[in-house]
């Protein structure tokens, strides 16, 4: 009864690391991929490659140049969205929604890269608004 066992070539555990590992070298590339501006957060949003499938949203996102916990933090408060949530597990709609709305504030299309420049422009022009209207009251008062 025991003869017909089969040994695998590498116990569990071995197999395991090594999958790890090519999991964590394919996120690091893609990372880079996404820092160079080869590829943009919104493709990997949209086609979901098996790399990020289980990558959180943060990640992707800080992967970007100039975007950091703060400004991820806007903008999932502004999506209704949690920043652990993992690529994978959203929908297509979802996908498409998170897509609309990021390639909207960083005003890229699919095929740019994920420079948030307009995004930024348009904080600034929050913040010295607010700034400015408060500071005119200050002095006319």
């Amino acid at each position: 009864m025991g003869d017909t066992a089969t040994i695998d070539a590498a116990p569990q555990h071995l197999r395991a690391l090594e999958h790890a590992n090519k999991v964590r070298l394919a996120r690091a590339q893609l990372k880079r991929q996404i820092a160079e501006q080869e590829t943009s957060v919104v493709e990997v949003i949209l086609n979901c490659p098996w790399e990020a499938a289980s990558m959180s949203v943060s990640d992707l996102l800080m992967s970007q140049r100039r975007w950091g916990r703060a400004r991820c933090r806007c903008f999932f408060d502004a999506t209704g969205t949690t920043e652990n949530k993992q690529v994978g597990t959203f929908t297509e709609r979802q996908r498409a929604a998170l897509a609309a709305v990021l390639s909207a504030k960083t005003g890229t299309t699919r095929s740019e890269g994920g420079a948030p420049a307009q995004y930024d422009r348009e904080r600034r022009f929050e913040r010295v608004g607010s700034h400015s209207t408060s500071r005119a009251a200050a002095l006319a008062g």
